[in-house]
């Protein structure tokens, strides 16, 4: 991301939890690696917590590990998408401006 000018700031803690990466003020990039995000309960765990992000005005993003080491465009692609969007803005929800 850095590579393409957008500033990442890694294992911000927000809830109580870790994020991967926040953008802006409100756009959470989650890397699901295999290890931790193989089985049932981890999937629960993430949907749980991608509420309670959603519920404090955070947009998530979740991607793969495959997807960040051998699709990276795809990436870039989705988060330069949701920057035009002004996702990544605290107030792009309550003005509803993009």
């Amino acid at each position: 991301m850095r590579a393409v000018g957008i500033d990442v700031r890694q294992q911000v803690w927000v809830d109580g939890h870790p994020l991967d990466g926040v953008i802006g003020e409100r756009l959470a990039i989650q890397i699901d690696g295999f290890r931790h995000h193989s089985a049932a309960g981890d999937r629960r765990r993430d949907l749980a917590a991608d509420a309670r992000l959603a519920l404090r005005g955070y947009t998530v993003l979740r991607f793969d590990y495959h997807q960040v080491m051998v699709d990276d465009r795809h990436v870039e692609d989705t988060v330069l998408a949701a920057l035009a969007q002004g996702l990544h803005r605290a107030d792009h929800r309550a003005t509803g401006r993009g």
